[in-house]
Protein backbone atom coordinates (compact mmCIF):
# COMPACT_ATOMS: atom_id res chain seq x y z
CA UNK A 1 0.00 0.00 0.00
CA UNK A 2 1.28 3.58 -0.98
CA UNK A 3 1.76 6.36 1.55
CA UNK A 4 0.22 9.46 1.85
CA UNK A 5 4.15 10.75 0.86
CA UNK A 6 4.51 8.87 -2.03
CA UNK A 7 0.59 9.42 -3.16
CA UNK A 8 1.62 12.89 -2.90
CA UNK A 9 4.57 13.36 -5.07
CA UNK A 10 3.14 10.44 -7.30
CA UNK A 11 0.10 13.18 -7.36
CA UNK A 12 2.99 16.29 -7.68
CA UNK A 13 4.62 14.52 -10.93
CA UNK A 14 1.40 14.06 -12.72
CA UNK A 15 0.25 17.77 -12.26
CA UNK A 16 3.31 18.43 -13.21
CA UNK A 17 3.29 16.60 -16.67
CA UNK A 18 0.10 17.72 -17.53
CA UNK A 19 0.83 21.45 -17.31
CA UNK A 20 4.17 20.77 -19.49
CA UNK A 21 1.96 19.01 -21.78
CA UNK A 22 -0.63 21.43 -21.71
CA UNK A 23 2.22 24.39 -22.38
CA UNK A 24 3.72 21.84 -25.19
CA UNK A 25 0.02 21.10 -26.96
CA UNK A 26 -1.14 24.77 -26.80
CA UNK A 27 1.96 25.87 -28.77
CA UNK A 28 1.63 23.28 -31.30
CA UNK A 29 -2.25 24.32 -31.79
CA UNK A 30 -1.39 27.84 -31.82
CA UNK A 31 1.68 28.28 -33.69
CA UNK A 32 3.84 31.35 -33.54
CA UNK A 33 3.59 33.80 -36.88
CA UNK A 34 7.02 32.87 -38.96
CA UNK A 35 9.00 35.88 -39.46
CA UNK A 36 9.34 36.03 -43.11
CA UNK A 37 6.06 34.34 -43.79
CA UNK A 38 4.26 37.16 -44.75
CA UNK A 39 7.15 38.57 -47.11
CA UNK A 40 6.95 35.43 -49.24
CA UNK A 41 3.21 35.15 -49.34
CA UNK A 42 3.36 38.80 -50.98
CA UNK A 43 6.56 37.95 -53.07
CA UNK A 44 4.52 35.32 -54.81
CA UNK A 45 1.06 37.38 -55.46
CA UNK A 46 3.54 40.38 -57.09
CA UNK A 47 4.28 40.78 -60.80
CA UNK A 48 7.54 40.27 -62.55
CA UNK A 49 8.67 44.28 -61.82
CA UNK A 50 8.52 43.41 -58.08
CA UNK A 51 11.18 41.49 -57.30
CA UNK A 52 13.67 44.45 -57.54
CA UNK A 53 11.86 46.33 -54.63
CA UNK A 54 11.84 43.44 -52.59
CA UNK A 55 15.18 43.39 -51.54
CA UNK A 56 14.73 46.87 -50.72
CA UNK A 57 12.23 45.93 -48.22
CA UNK A 58 13.68 43.05 -46.26
CA UNK A 59 16.84 45.36 -45.91
CA UNK A 60 15.32 48.15 -44.47
CA UNK A 61 15.64 48.81 -40.52
CA UNK A 62 13.32 47.42 -38.39
CA UNK A 63 10.98 49.64 -36.62
CA UNK A 64 11.56 50.99 -32.52
CA UNK A 65 8.87 49.35 -30.27
CA UNK A 66 7.47 52.73 -29.34
CA UNK A 67 6.32 53.06 -33.20
CA UNK A 68 5.45 49.03 -33.29
CA UNK A 69 3.32 49.96 -30.50
CA UNK A 70 1.38 52.63 -32.21
CA UNK A 71 0.84 51.13 -34.75
CA UNK A 72 -0.44 47.23 -33.28
CA UNK A 73 -4.12 46.39 -33.37
CA UNK A 74 -5.05 45.39 -29.82
CA UNK A 75 -7.67 42.72 -31.91
CA UNK A 76 -4.52 41.05 -34.04
CA UNK A 77 -2.81 40.94 -29.87
CA UNK A 78 -6.09 39.43 -28.94
CA UNK A 79 -5.38 36.47 -31.67
CA UNK A 80 -1.54 36.26 -30.61
CA UNK A 81 -2.98 35.85 -26.72
CA UNK A 82 -4.69 32.70 -27.36
CA UNK A 83 -1.01 31.07 -26.42
CA UNK A 84 -1.10 32.84 -22.80
CA UNK A 85 -4.63 31.98 -22.33
CA UNK A 86 -3.92 28.52 -21.23
CA UNK A 87 -2.13 29.62 -18.05
CA UNK A 88 -3.76 33.42 -17.87
CA UNK A 89 -6.90 34.78 -17.50
CA UNK A 90 -7.36 38.07 -19.06
CA UNK A 91 -10.94 38.91 -17.75
CA UNK A 92 -11.29 41.08 -14.77
CA UNK A 93 -11.90 39.04 -11.53
CA UNK A 94 -10.87 36.09 -12.83
CA UNK A 95 -9.35 33.32 -10.57
CA UNK A 96 -5.57 32.92 -11.23
CA UNK A 97 -4.39 30.07 -13.58
CA UNK A 98 -1.66 28.25 -13.89
CA UNK A 99 0.14 31.85 -14.03
CA UNK A 100 -1.32 35.43 -12.48
CA UNK A 101 -4.57 37.37 -14.10
CA UNK A 102 -3.38 40.11 -16.55
CA UNK A 103 -6.01 42.01 -15.65
CA UNK A 104 -4.72 45.85 -15.44
CA UNK A 105 -1.33 43.92 -15.72
CA UNK A 106 0.24 47.37 -17.37
CA UNK A 107 1.57 49.37 -14.90
CA UNK A 108 0.70 46.72 -12.51
CA UNK A 109 4.23 45.95 -10.12
CA UNK A 110 5.56 42.37 -11.17
CA UNK A 111 5.29 39.74 -8.80
CA UNK A 112 2.61 41.46 -7.04
CA UNK A 113 -0.73 40.17 -7.88
CA UNK A 114 -2.56 39.67 -5.14
CA UNK A 115 -3.27 36.18 -3.93
CA UNK A 116 -0.93 34.35 -6.54
CA UNK A 117 2.29 32.70 -5.39
CA UNK A 118 4.85 33.85 -7.82
CA UNK A 119 8.89 32.57 -7.85
CA UNK A 120 11.45 33.62 -5.68
CA UNK A 121 12.86 35.47 -8.64
CA UNK A 122 9.64 37.04 -10.17
CA UNK A 123 8.92 38.48 -6.66
CA UNK A 124 12.26 39.63 -6.17
CA UNK A 125 11.76 41.01 -9.32
CA UNK A 126 9.30 43.99 -8.32
CA UNK A 127 9.40 46.12 -11.17
CA UNK A 128 6.61 48.00 -12.87
CA UNK A 129 5.54 46.53 -16.47
CA UNK A 130 5.66 49.15 -18.35
CA UNK A 131 5.01 48.93 -22.40
CA UNK A 132 8.71 48.41 -22.88
CA UNK A 133 9.73 46.05 -19.96
CA UNK A 134 6.45 43.59 -20.79
CA UNK A 135 8.43 43.83 -24.73
CA UNK A 136 11.43 42.43 -23.26
CA UNK A 137 10.01 40.06 -20.57
CA UNK A 138 7.72 38.96 -23.73
CA UNK A 139 10.49 38.62 -25.60
CA UNK A 140 12.25 36.47 -23.30
CA UNK A 141 10.88 35.75 -19.95
CA UNK A 142 13.57 33.30 -18.67
CA UNK A 143 16.16 36.30 -20.03
CA UNK A 144 14.55 39.21 -18.40
CA UNK A 145 13.96 37.61 -14.77
CA UNK A 146 16.22 34.69 -14.65
CA UNK A 147 14.73 31.77 -12.45
CA UNK A 148 11.13 32.91 -12.63
CA UNK A 149 8.88 29.59 -12.99
CA UNK A 150 7.34 31.01 -16.56
CA UNK A 151 7.89 27.85 -19.04
CA UNK A 152 6.80 29.82 -22.11
CA UNK A 153 9.58 30.20 -24.26
CA UNK A 154 8.69 33.60 -25.77
CA UNK A 155 7.02 35.64 -28.41
CA UNK A 156 10.46 36.53 -30.98
CA UNK A 157 8.44 38.49 -33.14
CA UNK A 158 8.39 41.94 -32.54
CA UNK A 159 5.28 42.88 -34.23
CA UNK A 160 3.52 39.57 -32.15
CA UNK A 161 4.95 41.54 -29.21
CA UNK A 162 3.80 44.82 -29.80
CA UNK A 163 0.48 43.50 -30.57
CA UNK A 164 -0.30 40.93 -27.27
CA UNK A 165 1.27 44.32 -25.33
CA UNK A 166 -1.30 46.51 -27.39
CA UNK A 167 -4.03 44.02 -26.13
CA UNK A 168 -3.12 44.04 -22.66
CA UNK A 169 -3.18 47.75 -22.87
CA UNK A 170 -6.72 47.27 -23.22
CA UNK A 171 -7.42 44.97 -19.66
CA UNK A 172 -8.08 47.55 -17.61
CA UNK A 173 -11.18 50.01 -17.02
CA UNK A 174 -8.67 52.75 -17.57
CA UNK A 175 -6.07 51.80 -20.31
CA UNK A 176 -2.59 53.39 -19.76
CA UNK A 177 -1.59 56.01 -22.81
CA UNK A 178 0.58 55.10 -25.41
CA UNK A 179 3.85 55.99 -25.45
Amino acid sequence: MMSILEKMGAGLLIAAWLVWGTNILGNMLVAPKTAGVDKLLFAETKTAAAPAAAPAAATAAPQDFKTLLVAAKADDGAKVFRKCASCHAPEKGAKHKVGPGLWDVVGRTSGAAAGFNYSGAMAKHAKEWTFESLDGFLKSPKDAVPGNKMTFAGVPDAVERAAVIAYLRTLSDQPKPLP
